[in-house]
């Protein structure tokens, strides 16, 4: 194991998180608010000394690094980065007690938007801003963004594979760097984008860039109390129009910017996230009749929140809990599906749903045929067996870490219905459950050891499970 070099990317990721630290303390320097202040000053603080720290550690590391430490450095970075960044949380007494200031950030950053606190509109703009944000930064990820800055080397692929979602990851052009720089060039511009058509709606510009940071990293955390509902109906759709843009593969983006568009429209995975999305959004408007006063509220409630589980952003416009049983069924069935590969949602993934149906259709013509060669195929090219049994280990890690979550959470007494929703929607990071999860409630009924669980859960959605689960290997330590 190459601890010097992990050390020093860890290093970096701190010295992007102290940059990032600069905007809300500008905004509670400008407001006045010195507690604030002095909290975010303390949290910027401790990530130059521990960046200055590992940088000095680890100085003269040796350049091999591999796939073993790539998926190490991702699970540890982003942990030291929760750690750091939930200290102005704390710090400021906004949130007293420090595992619940570690499960929001943590939350924040895996672009969950599942929350411990019972009100938000009281709170500092800073924090305010802090909270938005972490969901930006996390949605495409803190190293992908560092391999766009710094200089280019052949290990970028193993980092960018450690924390990029998707049963498999590519370049866009022949260098990893420049691959990192168009994904995120891509990611700015359609942000940019969602604060304009926010702010044509008459959206105020604090609460137009921080919905447009929740949107874009598909995280939810909303500056309101009821989250999207108070907006009026424009923007609403304008939410749940860049939910599902930033739903879509970002590769597709990049093929409609060389205008091949036909190689777009026969993404089986996009033809398959948009099929689901479609169907779903009609289901529930026949299951919703006559729950609201307008056809025209029925489409717009369902299409936001189908949009939003679906994309696992965590908005609502409605309380959905109260929704009939087929419609509430639906949206659990949306929280495990998930966005597509490559985006900035949770979940599988389009992908590895097409994937896992495909091979067992494969494996039941095998049954029936077992001489006949069969292969799985995707867009018209066969998929390697290694990203299938990739995928089927994904989804045994899947649904033991789902069982072992709920038996573990549901010392807490809570009902059935509150625990697997809630295991869920933190796994998939989704944010609001059902019951007493749901839009309108909150996480902190929960004891600590729950929320350790839910935060192992939050981390391993979004990483893709392997980062942390090498986290508690005992290989993964040994020296090379």
């Amino acid at each position: 194991m190459n601890y010097k070099m992990m050390g020093r990317f860890v290093a970096q990721m701190l010295a992007v998180e102290a940059v990032f630290l600069l905007p809300p303390i500008l905004i509670a320097a400008i407001e006045g608010d010195v507690p604030t202040l002095y909290a975010f000053l303390f949290g910027l603080v401790v990530a130059l000394v521990l960046m200055g720290m590992l940088f000095v550690l680890c100085k003269g590391a040796k350049s091999g690094f591999y796939a073993k430490e790539g998926f190490t450095c991702v699970g540890v970075g982003w942990v030291v980065l929760s750690l750091v960044g939930c200290l102005p949380f704390w710090i400021s007494g906004q949130i007293p007690r420090f595992i619940d200031a570690f499960f929001e950030i943590v939350s924040g950053f895996t672009t969950t938007g599942a929350s411990i606190l019972p009100e938000v509109e009281s709170l500092p703009h800073a924090i305010l801003y802090w909270r938005s944000f972490s969901h930006w930064l996390g949605g495409m990820g803190v190293l992908v963004f560092l391999l766009a800055i710094m200089p280019g080397s052949g290990f970028m692929l193993h980092l960018m594979r450690a924390e990029s979602p998707g049963p498999n990851v590519g370049k866009l052009v022949p260098k990893m760097r420049q691959t990192a720089g168009i994904l995120y060039l891509m990611y700015i511009l359609l942000t940019v984008l969602d604060i304009l058509f926010l702010l044509l709606g008459r959206m105020p510009l604090f609460d137009a860039v921080c919905t447009a940071f929740g949107t874009a990293g598909t995280g939810g955390f909303g500056i309101h109390n009821d989250s999207i509902a108070g907006y009026s109906p424009y923007l609403q759709n304008v939410c749940t129009v860049f939910m599902l843009l930033f739903g879509v593969n970002f590769s597709c983006y990049y093929l409609l910017l060389l205008r091949q568009f036909r190689s777009v429209f026969r993404d089986e995975e996009l033809r398959l996230y948009f099929g689901v999305y479609f169907v779903s959004v009609g289901l529930i408007v026949w299951n919703l009749r006559g729950f609201y006063a307008t056809l025209g509220e029925t489409v717009r409630h369902a299409a936001f929140q189908v949009a939003t589980i679906l994309t696992t952003t965590g908005y609502a416009t409605t309380d959905f809990d109260l929704w009939p049983s087929f419609s509430k069924a639906i949206l659990l069935f949306l929280m495990i599906v998930g966005a597509c590969a490559g985006s900035t949602g949770g979940g599988i993934k389009c992908v590895r749903v097409m994937l896992l149906f495909k091979s067992l259709r494969r494996n039941v013509r095998k049954v029936m045929r077992p001489k006949q060669v069969q292969v799985v195929r995707t867009n018209g090219q066969t998929v390697a067996e290694e990203i299938l049994d990739n995928t089927n280990a994904y989804l045994v890690a899947y649904v033991a870490i789902l069982i072992v979550s709920f038996i573990l959470i549901s010392r807490d007494g809570l009902s059935t219905g509150t625990n697997v929703s809630a295991v869920l929607a933190c796994f998939n990071n989704i944010g609001p459950g059902l019951e007493q999860v749901g839009p309108t409630c909150n996480y902190a009924m929960y004891s600590d050891i729950s929320k350790l669980v839910l935060i192992i859960d939050m981390l391993a959605g979004r990483l893709e499970i392997f980062p942390i689960l090498a986290l508690f290997s005992r290989t993964t330590w040994t020296r090379r």
